[in-house]
């Protein structure tokens, strides 16, 4: 054991996020301690649950002197005053090593280095993700010892929770002086999931004897075609790209079959060819047009979202993100709110363009409009309701969504081959500018927006690679523009 036989008093910092059961965990810990003779107390910060912020846990145990005297505990972790700190995710161990709750002469770090994403995170408009290897690198730099591995993978191998796995990899650390059937048994006395509690708890013990795993970047397998159609466009892919487009292209065409058809993959090919045709090795350009094309092409509209919204395979992932058991029902409500302009957007371009353009109708209509409502996708109602919406792909063709995209994107990659011939690295960031296009609603028109007026002010006084990427990344640096308004203003 890592611990001190004649310590006399211990302190354990849980950090994790709602419904994690770091409630749960602490309540094991407690008992474990009172079955060896030790006094213990539990007590809890609350944060704000679901992962805008974290409940942090703090039992304090002290040995028993027999004198039935209760000590004075603390009621909440100090930095440098901590002996274990058990973290349910990267993220939350970085919180912890910020508060200073970890110290190298002193704590045992347990935390998952799997990733869930911080509404920060999620809400930046380009890449807000943290750097998960420099938390790793902090981790072992300012803990005594670090044990780390992805939890939530060790969870689904298990069948069990995180808690479980929590609990295991602390009986595993041993940082607390207490037999490992006394862990087990406090589990057994819980009366509650004891059998997947138990395999998670092996789960986490066992990953506790092994080395700190880094975390790894998710990485796509490159799709195989399943369709004549399909193999068809993946070997055109090999005859007419350089092999440094491949991967892009074929996750395009992949995509873009699933978009909408066989037809319009072809038509992604049709394009992406032709600027293959001016790129010139090592064909970097080309790379990034078979992403970005392929991303807007394959455009958010209301037919798209119905359609995953309500296919099979996403119930089937909500099912086994809840663990529902096969005869337990699941019910998923929905927030939606469309506007008018995105239901005009999905009908034939004429229709569409006349109610846009009547301020009769659109005050009439728009009325229903006006607010967003809950859908519970998996009730018969709204289930074939969005089917209904979904089955309208054979109809985006002449949807004014359609025509307006199809539009923009020839336009845009005008000016990218045009562009290519004067300036190629010019040429390349302006194809990254598509990253700035995305969503629906007003995120859409936003980003829109900022890379029209990118591309204006480029039209207007060509300018060079590394003033468009600066314009770029001062549209993604707030969600008001206020960054790009002053570099243009100025």
């Amino acid at each position: 054991m890592t611990v001190n036989p004649t310590q006399d008093r211990l302190t354990i910092a849980i950090l994790a996020l709602g419904g994690q059961g770091g409630g749960v965990l602490a309540d094991w810990i407690q008992e474990v301690a009172r079955a060896e003779g030790w006094v213990a107390q539990g007590t809890s910060v609350p944060g704000v649950a679901q992962r805008t912020g974290s409940t942090v846990y703090y039992v304090e145990l002290a040995r028993s002197d027999g004198s039935g005297r209760l000590p004075v505990m603390a009621q909440m972790p100090m930095p440098g005053d901590v002996d274990v700190v058990v973290a349910s995710e990267l993220m939350e161990t970085g919180r912890a090593l910020l508060r200073g709750f970890s110290t190298v002469q002193r704590t045992t770090l347990i935390g998952s280095t799997h990733r869930i994403y911080a509404i920060g995170e999620k809400k930046a408009m380009g890449d807000g993700r943290g750097n998960g290897d420099k938390i790793v690198e902090a981790a072992h730099a300012r803990s005594k010892r670090f044990i780390g591995f992805d939890m939530d993978a060790a969870t689904e191998r298990s069948g069990s929770v995180i808690s479980a796995i929590m609990f295991g990899a602390l009986a595993g650390s041993g940082a607390l002086p207490f037999p490992t059937e006394t862990f087990r048994k406090a589990i057994e006395h819980s009366g509650i999931a004891v059998t997947s509690n138990l395999k998670g708890f092996a789960e986490g013990f066992d990953q506790a004897q092994a080395p700190v795993a880094m975390p790894v970047e998710e990485v796509h397998a490159v799709p195989v075609p399943t369709t004549d159609r399909g193999r068809a466009l993946a070997s055109r892919i090999a005859a007419s790209l350089p092999e440094a487009a491949h991967v892009h292209a074929l996750h395009g065409v992949a995509k873009l079959m699933d978009y909408q058809d066989g037809d319009y993959a072809a038509l992604y090919l049709d394009r992406l060819e032709t600027v293959a045709a001016r790129d010139a090795a090592p064909f970097v350009l080309t790379a990034e047009t078979a992403r970005h094309l392929a991303l807007w092409m394959g455009y958010e509209d209301t037919i798209r979202v119905a359609d995953l919204k309500t296919r099979g395979s996403r119930v089937a992932r909500v099912r086994g993100e809840v663990k529902a058991q096969d005869d337990q029902i699941l019910s998923i409500t929905e927030f939606m709110h469309p506007r008018l302009q995105e239901v005009c957007e999905t009908l034939p371009a004429a229709l569409g363009r006349r109610i846009l353009a009547s301020k009769g109708l659109t005050n009439l209509l728009g009325r229903f409009f006006t607010e967003g409502r809950h859908v519970e996708t998996t009730g018969l109602r709204w289930f074939l309701a969005l089917r209904l919406v979904a089955r309208m792909r054979g109809l985006r063709r002449r949807s004014l969504r359609y025509i307006e995209e199809q539009g923009r994107i020839e336009e845009w990659l005008e000016l990218v081959r045009t562009e290519t011939a004067r300036d190629r690295e010019a040429a390349l960031e302006l194809v990254k500018c598509q990253r700035l296009i995305k969503g629906y609603g007003d995120t859409f028109e936003r980003g829109l927006r900022n890379y029209q007026r990118i591309v204006a002010r480029h039209r207007s006084a060509p300018r060079d690679a590394a003033t468009i990427r600066s314009l770029c990344a001062l549209a993604l640096a707030d969600d008001k523009s206020a960054a790009l308004d002053f570099a243009l203003a100025s």
